[in-house]
């Protein structure tokens, strides 16, 4: 049986004050992350842009999990993440860093649907980002040549994370991407391929999440 709206609305709230403590944001950004999970709402009715099993919880599961990753790169200022989704974690960052001097946020999506929601919440909170609705692929010439962090969520091994980052800049980038329990086999099977600096870092959101923090990383002749 479906929950009622009321029911869910409830959760929404409760899962909200949950959060708050993980984000320590201002009301003006509070009030940013609002307007977004009012949108994603509405949006998700008719497009089906994020699990419907994962409304209820969408401040701790998808904001505050996005949000941890600013941690890590605290001077980056031109940011790429790929495989954007509904806006998981590039959004969340875009809301966090707007007003960080230079900052400009490239999000990367296929899907035709979610790319129009996320050009909408840019344009609706005027946020720093661009909207590449392509194949990752075909985004490379369109991307800055300097960039300062990568950011991936539920995308890709690390390994093709790792050739994904090769081609998008040459110059030296943080790379941040969200993993699950499995990190450490991913990790493993890249260094077969890859000379990896890379830091582990535990998620505050999910007891098995990952956050891997690759420093540097160059293909073994």
């Amino acid at each position: 049986m479906a929950r009622r709206p009321s029911a869910v609305g409830s959760e929404l709230e409760e899962d909200r004050l949950r959060a708050l403590p993980l984000l320590s944001v201002s009301r003006e950004t509070l009030a940013m992350f609002d307007q977004y999970v009012g949108l994603l709402q509405r949006w998700q009715t008719i497009k089906n842009l994020v699990g419907p099993g994962t409304m209820a919880s969408i401040w701790t599961r998808h904001i505050a999990d996005s949000a941890q990753l600013t941690a890590y790169a605290q001077e980056a200022k031109i940011w790429v993440d790929i495989g954007s989704g509904a806006g998981f974690p590039g959004l969340v960052i875009a809301i966090l860093l707007a007003d960080r001097p230079g900052f400009h946020m490239h999000l990367v999506e296929s899907n035709g649907r979610k790319s129009a929601f996320l050009r909408e919440v840019a344009r609706t909170l005027h946020l720093p980002v661009t909207v590449h609705n392509c194949r990752i692929e075909a985004a490379f010439s369109a991307l800055p040549e300097k960039i300062d962090c990568l950011s991936a969520r539920a995308l890709a091994s690390l390994k093709e994370l790792l050739e994904m980052q090769a081609k998008i800049t040459k110059n030296p980038c943080i790379g941040l991407f969200l993993k699950g329990q499995d990190v450490d086999a991913e990790l493993t099977e890249a260094a077969k391929y890859w000379n990896i600096q890379a830091k582990i870092h535990k998620s505050i959101t999910d007891p098995t999440g990952n956050i891997v923090e690759v420093i540097a990383a160059s293909l073994k002749v």
